[in-house]
């Protein structure tokens, strides 16, 4: 936060380390931010934790505990949840897993379940149909499986809950962990980590840490990996046993193979084993088995591709439109007033609208409301997205992101206020009444929005039972932070608006305004076409984005996310802008709108593309809960893009009609 706010000479150090980030984005070693190394000593005791059940084929979350799952003796205990988690649907919690540091385990019983109950049975039956996952974390890193397909391997995190063959049902029963360990290696970290005791995963830091770590060996958690198997045990075999107790019969883990079936009224046997086995594998560069994704090369070379493209065709355009209005400000001004009237007569054009360029649009209030919402949206996805780039909001700080978002969203409500007011005031010849509504209106404006869909969206949510549901003292604190800090930060931001001067229009305005000239084609069609060249920009993009979302993947290429980001904006300015002298040159003077919709039409194109991956690339996604669920985030998603790239539009096209108009002779 400080950083933001930062003089000039750290605004500079501030872009330099942004650009090194970006150059240093496709890097192996992928250094986060924000988390530490720590070091366990040989037989310290390593907790696992569980996380929700997910599945892509209804993107409903569920809570580990909700199946028949061993517990852990001393009950289920929630981890720490910043706001962000919470609103992801994770829940983190304890598990029955014990490890040591270095002490290879095998055939260690979990527990003996109870007879699976027929509703139990049902549910077990359902989740696995459903493709549900288990996630779990070591270390705060996710448990990662590997499959073989041809040549290669697939990497996946977490592991089915089960199988079907036929009609039949197994479970897999058995983990078998793999634990990849470095060698602690620096012993000056060593004196810091009673400060990064929250990166322990609940592991107890030993009292002498701090001095005598150095001499002490300890090893750091490179890597987590486990392999599901479905094994027959006989329940009989561990009636006597304890949790933790050496099986009586050797385990032999196949994953080829599957032999648990879930029967009614049967219990289960849950086992597992875990090995140690050092790697080579830094500290720094122990997520890079998470953030390669398939295909990498081809996510590289065609983001580059379409930003080359992009560009080359918005400099065109640009080029082009400087010199068209070149040329006609330049022939308009070589002439004297006679020849001016002379060529008035003759030509019909933008010239001819100079008495009613800047009449008030219809609907000013909405207007000012949707261009101050934009600001806010628009501010808040460059400051999150930059402090991402830079590795703030890093994968391995679960919820940062989305608390980031929140946080920002709050604070620039100030801009949202200002940027309003000024519009209304710019809009009303300076004449301020009114500003307090124009505020209180933008600060409930796209949050009362979000308020309703996401609320709706709760209510499936809750009727399903699933932990993606917000719970509703989530949704008083959210309330509170809308009132209590976005309002009032968007109240202070009118109050300077209203304070500031408005900016006064070059050209004075008839009372009667001047009828627009029928047109061939409706100038709408126009406006919505325009956002294709927007969507191009970021179509390749998007489908990482909804690849990271909706299947699973982690999304970690920022740099690029922002460079696309600056890409739109840049082409959001001058599609805006060409629609606009375009609509001028047909004496169209009824431009507030058009320019703010020629480019906030990318969001229809985004949303089509949304039901377009619902359909062919989410193909596996069932049930009428898991549709809404998706299309309602869609169309949140698409509002907020339609207000930050539609506020892009205006700005860019006021500032062009206020430029072009104040050159020309107002005589």
């Amino acid at each position: 936060m400080a950083m933001a706010a930062a003089r000039p000479r750290l605004l500079l150090l501030l872009l330099a380390a942004a650009a090194a980030a970006l150059l240093l984005a496709p890097a192996h070693a992928f250094y986060l931010p924000g988390s530490y190394p720590h070091k366990y000593a040989p037989g310290e005791p390593l907790s696992v934790k569980v996380n929700s059940l997910t599945s892509i084929d209804t993107e409903i979350p569920y809570s580990y505990y909700s199946l028949p799952f061993c517990a852990p003796p001393e009950g289920v205990k929630d981890s720490a949840e910043n706001l962000g988690e919470l609103l992801m649907g994770d829940r983190i919690e304890s598990s029955p897993y014990r490890f040591r540091m270095h002490a290879n385990e095998s055939d260690v019983l979990l527990c003996r379940s109870a007879p699976l109950s027929p509703p139990d049975f049902a549910l077990l039956k359902r989740r696995i149909d459903e493709m549900y996952q288990v996630n779990l974390i070591l270390d705060n890193l996710p448990a990662i499986r590997y499959t073989r397909k041809d040549d290669y391997f697939l990497r996946w995190t977490g592991y089915p809950v089960g199988i079907r063959v036929g009609v039949d049902y197994y479970v897999f029963n058995h983990l078998q962990f793999t634990v990849l360990v470095h060698r602690y290696e620096d012993p000056n970290v060593a004196r810091v980590m009673g400060a990064a005791a929250d990166a322990s995963d609940g592991a107890a830091v030993p009292a002498n840490a701090g001095r005598d770590a150095s001499a002490a060996p300890g090893w750091m958690v490179v890597g987590f990996e486990v392999v599901p198997c479905s094994i027959k045990h006989n329940p009989e075999d561990a009636r006597a046993l304890k949790m933790y107790g050496k099986f009586p019969s050797k385990i032999k883990c196949d994953p080829s193979t599957v032999s648990m079936s879930i029967k009614e009224n049967e219990p289960i046997v849950y086992t597992y084993e875990v090995s140690f086995v050092e790697s080579d594998i830094k500290w720094p560069s122990r997520w890079d088995a998470y953030l390669k994704m398939e295909g990498a090369k081809v996510h590289w070379f065609s983001i580059l591709n379409s930003l080359m493209v992009i560009a080359f065709l918005a400099g065109i355009v640009f080029v082009i439109l400087l010199r068209t209005v070149r040329r006609d400000l330049t022939r308009y001004e070589e002439l004297d007033s006679e020849a001016q009237a002379q060529m008035n007569e003759e030509l019909s054009g933008w010239k001819l609208v100079v008495s009613d360029v800047f009449r008030a649009p219809s609907n000013p209030m909405l207007l000012c409301m949707m261009v101050g919402d934009g600001v806010q949206i628009l501010g808040m996805a460059v400051v999150t997205i930059l402090f991402a780039a830079l590795g703030f909001m890093s994968p391995a700080s679960r919820g940062t992101l989305i608390t980031g978002m929140l946080f920002f969203y709050l604070v620039l409500g100030i801009l949202a206020g200002y940027a309003s007011v000024r519009v209304w005031k710019t809009i009303r010849c300076g004449d301020h009444s009114g500003w307090v509504g124009v505020s209180w209106r933008t600060a409930c404006f796209f949050p009362g929005i979000a308020f309703l869909i996401l609320t709706t969206l709760n209510f499936l949510l809750w009727g399903s039972q699933s932990t993606g549901a917000i719970p509703f003292s989530l949704f008083v604190v959210l309330i509170l932070l809308w009132f209590c800090i976005s309002v009032p930060l968007t109240l202070v931001g009118g109050f300077l608006g209203a304070k500031a001067p408005h900016i006064e229009y070059p050209v004075r305005t008839n009372q009667i305004p001047r009828e627009i000239p029928a047109q061939k084609y409706p100038s709408w069609l126009l406006v919505l076409g325009a956002g294709t060249l927007p969507f191009g920009t970021l179509f390749i993009e998007l489908f990482f984005i909804m690849s990271s979302i909706w299947m699973g993947r982690v999304y970690y290429v920022f740099g690029f996310l922002f460079i696309v980001m600056l890409l739109l904006v840049i082409v959001c300015a001058e599609v805006s802008l060409v629609l606009t002298y375009m609509h001028l040159c047909v004496e169209d003077w009824k431009w507030w709108w058009k320019s703010f919709f020629s480019s906030g039409s990318v969001a229809i194109y985004i949303f089509l593309y949304s039901i377009n991956y619902l359909v062919f690339d989410l193909k596996s996604l069932s049930g009428p809960v898991s549709a809404t669920l998706y299309l309602g985030y869609s169309l949140f998603m698409v509002i907020a893009i339609m207000l930050a790239t539609g506020t892009v539009g205006f700005i860019s096209s006021f500032c062009f009609v206020h430029y072009l108009f104040s050159s020309v002779k107002a005589d």
